[in-house]
């Protein structure tokens, strides 16, 4: 269904199609059980955004169709954060996801929730206000800069990604390049993702993401994955995975996104034009109009949503999001080019 959606776009298009998606980067705390080596996210001071907060950012987000709610994995470990949640009147950090999820919805956003290990039960809880699920595998195998983190064990990631395959959600996830791995470790990662796709079919995109060394992290000084390993892996994950799994590069991280195109990528993930990469926030966002003249014309970019139009078309995304989905989707399932859902021409 998906291969031919897009063959019906190409009809139109003789050039190749790269999608991405507006959004809103959504930082709920930065609490978390894991100490990854590499993080500059997670904080042993965590701040818990309030619904106000949250609220002014998808109010301020014009432009954007997508909310992505990103927070450290389990944060309510955290005693500081159990107080903040129950002094804005919620008894669990899931019960705060869903209410958060829900004003989104009411904004006008579609919500895709990274959430880090979640039971089977949390996921099902979660999915009737999500468009979209994710979480990134990382790497399929131990790896000593996981050695302070309970939560990058790769069963447990990998339990998660199949459960969510069982719930029929929608979801991303990815490898993170250059981390004390080696390139065939990379490659068995992307087998991994190729094979828990081939069982459930719910993986719509994995992203290749490379490591970028933080201040202040155990590895400020480890070296970045040079720009020809990472297209070695676009190139080798682009054969490895089904055609119906995109295959995602972020245009934040990388100096020139036309090699990886040319490579096999075919989405550049989510871009805000009012919140930073708070995960790589030495990074900004390029515009749609830089991304525009880097592809030179050698490239259609065409805006979706956060869930892929093969979901679209089965209905698998969250029953509360159902309208909204209708009211921003064209008759393919891709993002609506011309009227938002107040009429006004869009860019």
């Amino acid at each position: 269904m998906e291969n031919s959606i897009k063959a019906e776009i190409r009809e139109m298009h003789p050039k190749k199609i790269v999608t991405y998606s507006r959004n809103v980067f959504i930082p709920l705390t930065n609490a978390c059980r894991n100490r990854c080596h590499y993080c500059g996210f997670r904080s042993d001071n965590p701040i818990l955004m309030n619904p106000d907060e949250v609220r002014d950012l998808l109010t301020r987000a014009k432009n954007a169709s997508e909310a992505l709610f990103t927070f450290g994995e389990k944060p309510e470990v955290v005693k500081e954060i159990r107080v903040s949640l129950s002094n804005i009147g919620y008894s669990s950090f899931l019960e705060y996801i869903i209410d958060m999820n829900r004003l989104a919805i009411d904004l006008g956003k579609l919500p895709h929730t990274n959430a880090g290990i979640l039971s089977y039960s949390e996921l099902k809880k979660l999915k009737p206000w999500n468009a979209s699920m994710g979480l990134m595998l990382e790497q399929a195998i131990e790896l000593p800069c996981h050695a302070d983190s309970p939560g990058k064990k790769p069963e447990k990631r990998t339990k998660v990604i199949k459960n969510a395959g069982k719930l029929q959600i929608p979801f991303t996830t990815g490898i993170l390049v250059g981390i004390g791995e080696n390139f065939e470790d990379d490659l068995y990662s992307i087998e991994v993702i190729k094979e828990l796709h081939l069982n459930y079919d719910h993986i719509q995109e994995c992203i290749i993401q490379n490591f970028s060394p933080k201040k202040g992290t155990p590895m400020e000084d480890f070296p970045p994955p040079s720009a020809e390993r990472m297209l070695k892996i676009v190139r080798e994950a682009r054969r490895i995975l089904p055609e119906d799994v995109e295959v995602q590069i972020p245009p934040n991280l990388v100096k020139d996104i036309r090699p990886f195109l040319k490579e096999g990528a075919g989405d550049i993930g989510g871009i805000s034009d009012v919140t930073i990469d708070h995960i790589n926030p030495e990074a900004p966002w390029p515009s749609i109009e830089k991304i525009e003249r880097c592809l030179n014309g050698e490239f259609v970019l065409k805006e979706r949503l956060p869930v892929y139009p093969k979901y679209i078309k089965r209905g698998w995304y969250g029953s509360m999001t159902e309208d909204l989905i209708k009211r921003l989707s064209d008759d393919r399932g891709y993002k609506k080019d011309r009227k938002n859902t107040r009429g006004n021409v869009e860019r």
